[in-house]
């Protein structure tokens, strides 16, 4: 027996928040549609909200965390990878002062995601060093 849904989600391709309906067969996004309830995009869709979803379902998709270890990429779990960013980045920071970490924010993702990265760098990391990857 084939199990059908549909899920409401929101676009990640960029910040613009708009709804979406995946409808989902057996675990997988068979299509995307617009959300014709949603205030943003009231049903529309650009291409990639509405067709570039083959990506989810990629084998060669990272679908957890992986940390080099002795020279080769291990999986691990989500715990472990958070402790190793944080004490890098404490390591970084005792050794080389707050200015050598920098970190870049993005169009593609919400002003909300935006606003917190440069939060934590100028609260927590204590540097000014924040850029964007959107320029031409």
């Amino acid at each position: 027996m084939t199990s059908k849904s549909q899920v409401k989600t929101v676009c990640g391709y960029c910040g613009t928040g708009c709804g979406l309906i995946l409808e989902v067969e057996d675990n997988k996004i068979v299509k995307i549609r617009g959300d014709k309830e949603a205030p943003v995009n009231k049903g529309q869709t650009c291409v990639k909200g509405a067709f570039a979803y083959q990506y989810v379902h990629a084998p060669e998709r990272l679908n957890s965390p992986m940390i080099r270890k002795a020279g080769q990429l291990v999986k691990v779990s989500w715990q472990e990878a958070y402790d190793y960013i944080s004490n890098r980045l404490s390591a970084l920071k005792k050794d080389f002062g707050p200015d050598a970490i920098s970190m870049f924010a993005c169009a593609r993702t919400t002003n909300e995601s935006n606003y917190i990265t440069q939060k934590f760098m100028r609260t927590v990391i204590g540097s000014n060093n924040i850029d964007g990857c959107n320029r031409t």
